[in-house]
């Protein structure tokens, strides 16, 4: 049954409360129609909503919050591909680490994954997660190394192992932590089930194969409990990417509602690097909820992270900076101004080619809605006009003597129009690639 905003805003209170994180009931309704949330988000639904909506507003791939504050977020997608419209929440990125590691090889890794930051178009990325997985035959040694890496990095952990008894102490020592146990069989799932909702955790089920897994979800479902993640027993990575593809289009394309869930992957360590990283890439482009890294290595992570960045950048809205004008290094008065626009990566290129060129200058950020140069002149974002209007509005002329501005070589024929659009100023047509503006101001200087 396809139901609309309007007709799902009719059956909500209209208190506007704004509890259920949107600003009104009509928003929210919007959100409930697009699948974007559910409608247990809204604390004053009437029983008369729940029955009518139902599973209509219920968004086709159940999402999850992670964490002791929730802020860790995966599921809710609603299209197969990133362009017919967005993928919502990116793959959450986790670093295992074994009971019987060396004691030396854990302390490195729990501070290292603490530490991690990266810094990519104004967005710090960090690791998401931390697996332990339970080898040793004792299981105090697992349960001890459970607290030890909540306690070093604060997040939310992924609990392995193949004992209920020794999963159920974990779960009941990390309870608020709000983390994944896995996994549950057909054989535990009633057993973990319990434990999980006791204790405030997601659980990671698994069987033999993808109808007896069917079989399982659709028990915990018709129980009443639904924070499940999908964990799939695959021995290729062609098999991985054939049960990822099937499950996502049954919960897409023919709701089919026991497969409507993240996954979770562990990739194991196959000794080739590029093996493991090709394995887990594959989990970030196609539906991966929650990817387990078999070891901490940052030149891995840094791939890993960049692709997912671009990969779950919305295409419709570009990563922006703030339309402003910046200062590069320490620049004065009578310092140089450069201009560009406020898509992120172009931002970022930009002012590093600026800096590493050793001057301090003033860096002209306009609204250009997130496009790059040639886009936003092609769009009529980024012209003379527009420009001028910018510097004159945020009162630049006046915090500067400075009466020379560099524009970017790709769009040289705006020169004229912002000569006359700026009386006094003498436009200065920049190199077109951003490589280049080293070697261009270094020939200014001479």
């Amino acid at each position: 049954m396809v139901i609309t905003g309007l007709q799902i805003h009719k059956l909500l209170p209209g208190t506007n409360c704004k509890e259920c994180g949107s600003n009104t009931c009509l928003a929210f309704a919007m959100k409930l129609a697009a699948k974007k949330t559910e409608l247990s988000q809204c604390p004053y639904a009437s029983d008369e909503a729940k029955t009518i909506l139902g599973a209509a507003v219920e968004p086709p791939v159940k999402g999850l919050s992670l964490g002791p504050d929730g802020a860790l977020k995966i599921g809710e997608d609603t299209v197969l591909y990133r362009h017919e419209k967005t993928f919502v929440h990116p793959t959450l990125i986790a670093v295992n680490i074994n009971d019987t590691d060396p004691e030396e090889v854990i302390d490195f890794t729990l501070e290292s994954i603490a530490a991690y930051k990266m810094e990519r178009v104004g967005e710090i990325l960090s690791i998401d997660m931390v697996s332990i997985t339970h080898v040793h035959h004792n299981s105090g040694r697992f349960l001890s190394l459970a607290q030890k890496a909540w306690e070093k990095t604060r997040k939310p952990l992924v609990l392995c192992s193949t004992d209920p008894e020794t999963l159920a102490m974990a779960a009941r020592k990390l309870k608020g932590s709000n983390s994944v146990i896995s996994a549950a069989t057909p054989e535990t799932a009633n057993e973990l089930r319990l434990i999980a909702v006791e204790n405030g955790h997601a659980l990671a089920v698994t069987a033999p194969d993808l109808n007896e897994l069917v079989t399982l979800t659709s028990r915990l479902r018709k129980s009443g409990f639904s924070n499940i993640l999908l964990q799939f027993e695959t021995f290729s990575l062609a098999e991985q990417f054939q049960l990822n593809s099937i499950a996502r289009q049954a919960a897409l394309k023919d709701s089919v509602k026991s497969l409507g869930y993240p996954g979770l992957c562990f990739v194991k360590s196959t000794g080739d690097f590029l093996d493991d990283s090709v394995t887990a890439l594959q989990e970030i482009c196609k539906y991966g909820g929650i990817c387990v890294l078999p070891f901490f290595d940052p030149a891995q992570l840094a791939t890993l992270m960049t692709l997912r960045q671009n990969i779950f950048t919305d295409p419709q809205k570009p990563i922006q900076v703030e339309p402003k004008v910046y200062s590069i290094g320490d620049p004065t008065e009578t310092s140089p101004v450069f201009i560009t626009t406020n898509f992120s990566l172009t931002y970022f290129i930009v002012s590093g080619e600026i800096e590493n060129s050793g001057t301090s200058a003033w860096l002209v950020v306009p609204e250009c809605e997130g496009m790059s140069v040639l886009t936003a002149w092609a769009a009529g974002k980024f012209s003379g006009s527009s420009i001028a209007k910018f510097i004159k509005e945020i009162g630049l002329e006046e915090r500067i003597k400075t009466r020379e501005i560099v524009i970017p070589g790709y769009v040289a024929q705006i020169s004229g129009e912002l000569e006359e659009s700026l009386p006094g100023w003498k436009v200065t047509v920049g190199p077109q690639e951003a490589a280049d503006i080293e070697a261009f101001v270094k020939a200014r200087c001479k």
